[in-house]
Order: C-alpha cells, then structure tokens, then sequence
C-alpha cells in the first residue's frame, strides 16, 4: 500500500464530521447549563442603579475644572498612570526574556522547561490585585508598588507567548547553526533573535495596552495614578469628577489602543 492509498484509508476510517460537530455543540450546550446552576442572583440594587444613572450624568457634564496641570489635575494621574503601565511592561518584559527561551522545549532540556513553566503558571495564577496588595504592604502605598505589580503580573503571560513564539521558528536555521558548531548563546543572538525580535516587540505593545488598563484598576487600592481619585468620586457621589475622569481615561484609552494597533502592524506586517 503506497503513501496515498494510507491517507485515504485513513480519512476514510475518520468518524464523521457533523458528527463531531454535534459532540462538540452537546459538550459546550451541557458545559454553559452545568455553569448557569452556580449562579445567584438577589435582583437589582438600588444604590447600584443610582451609581450608573449619576454615572452618566457625569458623562453629560463633566468637570472640567479638573482638567489642569497641577498634581491633582486629571493629565497628571494619566500619565503618572501611563509611567506605571510603561515601566512595569518594560521591566517585565526585560525579566520575560530569559523566562522565554528557559520554557522552549527546542531550546533548552524538557525537564529545565517543564519546571519552569510550572514556576511561571503559580506566577499567572495570582491576580494583578493580590499582587498590589502585596507591594503595597511591602514598598508602601504609591507608583513604585503599581510599577512592581505591572513588572510580576507581565512576566507571567509575556514569557508564555515567547516561548510559543520561540517554539514556531524555523528549525533549518537552527540545524545550520548546530552544524556550525554555535553554542546555545550564539543561537539565540543569531539564528533566533533576528526572526523574532518583530513579534516580541508587538508582545511588549499589547501587554503595555493591558497594563494601562489595569494600573488604573491598581490605583483603587493605592498603587498611585487615576483609579484612586475615580472610586473616591464615585464614593462621595461627585457624578461630574467621575465623568470628567472617566471621559478622560476612555480618550486616553482609545489613542493608545489607535497607535499600539498600528505599531504592531507596521512591526509584524510591514504595513
């Protein structure tokens, strides 16, 4: 029996694909209701409903007093914000790296791999908010702890997409450095580095846009920037602070998100 005739005994022997299908629709319909069953509901709140209605009040007329240039004003917390965002990516990503290639199974030893991966998904298992609380009582209340806190929870999910990415590489060029007589060093500065260094700097642009929107979510427990002013407002029901920061935020939120698109673009399609 040639190579042909095996692949088509093979599909043949394949059971059918709507009938897989089906399976799949079942498994997924049965796994959505077993989830509904541990949900509870006490209806809506009052206080809540008031907190949305004064929310878009706010939105309707903001404060625009805030909007000024003083320590206090809304540009300064965003971009104290953004600094937090910016140097918890940059730090992650730097400690990422070798995390990275440590966890690439065409890289390094499996069992060195799998221990590390270990390590990094206990990392990944913490939420960003726990690990704010946790600086916080370390280094104190402020942006150094929101900038810690950015740096750990990247480290996690940064050094998981390197080493996919690691994992994807052309594995001729690795054999041709191999036969060259390279050591793993010299791989990696290379063969691997060059083919890389597009997606791992489009990595870095999308984690920065995740961090942005959780250091704002830091700020509510004092790991510095806006969310700290957004939920004191939100306590004391100013609806026009509220807004004012929120509208702000958003407009940040969307330039950022504009820029870092067209960057990872330019980056991993040339356009």
């Amino acid at each position: 029996m040639n190579k042909d005739e095996k692949i088509i005994k093979k599909l043949e022997n394949e059971p059918s694909y709507k009938i897989k299908m089906l399976i799949n629709f079942v498994i997924v319909v049965a796994l959505i209701f077993w989830s509904t069953t541990g949900l509870r509901t006490t209806g809506f709140n009052s206080r809540g409903i008031t907190i949305v209605s004064g929310i878009f009040k706010g939105f309707i007329n903001p404060n625009m007093d805030l909007i000024n240039l003083t320590k206090e004003g809304i540009p300064y917390l965003l971009l104290e914000t953004m600094a937090i965002a910016f140097v918890g990516t940059v730090v992650g990503s730097i400690l990422a790296l070798p995390f990275g290639f440590l966890t690439s199974l065409n890289i390094v030893p499996s069992f060195i791999a799998y221990i590390i991966r270990v390590f990094l998904v206990m990392v990944r298992t913490i939420p960003t908010i726990v690990y704010g609380l946790i600086f916080i009582r370390i280094v104190g209340p402020g942006p150094f702890a929101g900038a810690l806190t950015m740096a750990v929870t990247s480290v996690g999910m940064m050094s998981k997409l390197f080493s996919e990415s690691i994992m994807d590489i052309d594995k001729d060029i690795l054999e041709a450095l191999d036969a060259m007589g390279l050591n793993t060093f010299e791989k990696i500065w290379h063969g691997i580095l060059p083919q890389l260094s597009a997606i791992f700097l489009s990595t870095v642009i999308y984690r920065f846009d995740i961090n942005l929107r959780d250091a704002t979510i830091l700020g509510l427990v004092g790991a510095g920037g806006i969310g700290a002013p957004l939920i004191f407002s939100i306590n004391g029901f100013k609806w026009n602070e509220a807004g004012s920061i929120l509208l702000c935020l958003i407009v940040l939120i969307l330039l950022i998100e504009y820029f870092s698109t067209k960057l990872r673009n330019r980056l991993v399609k040339g356009y």
